[in-house]
């Protein structure tokens, strides 16, 4: 559902933006901002519910199988996602000023790790995410439908929290509360496939430390800043369809045959070059796609990296996935699709960019 805008010239802030690309004018209609948790009662109250009954929830929680599997959707040869101004990049964190060299090994990004919710059913769930660049280096970045309630119609998913490196219960890096969720008003309105995408501010990063008897509760210690920790990838909008890119995430769940490829505990990733892709099912006319073997359970959020540096683990977030299609119908998924980024995208980026999240300890 693409809308035609008219961009101004002005540059993004310095560190932001490589020098010499213009920056797209924000269009305030287009951004949808909301509290998941924007008091600290709020957040200790989500804390609780992850930590409580020794990390029961985290244990049971499982893959999110809400809109993962795109029917009907297409290869196009004409058509399809366009730039809507000037190609833009936002660099890494710690990648403001450098350029990094290639590695022959896949090294897996610090940044990606699970978004774990409570669903409309009641029940915690995970989709894939990852850190991204930010003024205060707090910013999460998934699917749209993995921080929208698009069963219930509630504004947001409940209980909403990050954890980078997440494995079998363990939160190396801690947990980071959601504060505020940043979407695209087509995506909460009209649930338009081409604005399935979000960016989250998180609080500082917690662990537990012991137990207060007084207050009867569990003692938090504050970690730090989600970005300080892991890093964030930067941001790549208007690119050219065509380009490689790597997709990190957690597949889990079956393909349509029944072989269960994955189980969603380990970080996997897949390469290759992206292709315009149409999917009327989730309103998706200007999507992008990649030939992969994911399955759509858990590996929806994954990042989608452009120029991805494996020695240093950083590149540009130029996508994420919102579902995944089998597409030639030998009931084997085979392509993993994400809306375009496009200045529209970037507005909703730099909406959340630029938003202190604070602490919870």
């Amino acid at each position: 559902m693409k809308r035609t805008l008219v961009f101004g010239g002005g540059v993004a802030a310095a560190g932001l933006l490589a020098a010499g690309l213009v920056a797209p004018a924000q269009a305030a209609g287009d951004v949808k901002s909301t509290n998941l948790a924007n008091t600290n009662f709020a957040a200790w109250q989500v804390i609780n519910y992850w930590w409580g009954e020794k990390y029961s929830n985290f244990v049971n929680a499982t893959p999110y199988n809400v809109e993962t599997d795109v029917k009907r959707a297409k290869h196009i040869s004409t058509g399809g996602p366009s730039a809507d101004s000037k190609a833009g990049i936002v660099p890494a964190i710690g990648d403001e000023k450098k350029s990094g060299g290639t590695s022959k090994n896949v090294n897996l990004p610090r940044t990606t790790g699970k978004v774990f919710f409570r669903g409309a059913d009641g029940k915690p769930h995970w989709c894939s995410a990852t850190s991204v660049q930010s003024q205060y280096r707090n910013l999460v970045a998934t699917a749209g439908h993995c921080v929208y309630d698009t069963v219930s119609n509630k504004a947001t998913l409940d209980k909403w929290v990050f954890v980078p490196g997440y494995y079998q219960g363990k939160t190396p890096w801690g947990i980071y509360v959601g504060k505020t969720a940043y979407t695209h008003y087509d995506f909460d309105v009209y649930e338009d496939g081409d604005r399935n995408y979000a960016f989250v501010t998180v609080y500082n990063g917690v662990l537990p430390d012991g137990w207060d008897h007084k207050k009867r509760r569990m003692k938090i210690k504050d970690v730090g800043r989600l970005g300080d920790n892991v890093g964030g990838q930067g941001l790549a909008y208007n690119q050219k369809v065509g380009t490689n890119v790597f997709v990190f995430g957690y597949p889990s769940g079956s393909h349509p045959d029944g072989n269960h490829a994955y189980n969603g505990k380990t970080l996997k990733w897949t390469y290759g070059k992206t292709f315009a892709v149409q999917a009327p099912a989730i309103k998706g006319e200007e999507l992008i796609g990649t030939k992969s073997s994911f399955t759509g359970q858990g590996a929806i959020g994954s990042s989608w990296l452009l120029q991805y540096k494996s020695a240093r683990r950083i590149g540009y977030l130029n996508g994420v996935t919102i579902g995944v299609s089998d597409t030639d119908g030998n009931r084997r998924y085979d392509t993993s699709v994400s809306p375009y980024f496009d200045g529209e995208t970037y507005s909703v980026y730099k909406a959340a960019v630029s938003n202190w999240s604070g602490k919870i300890a």
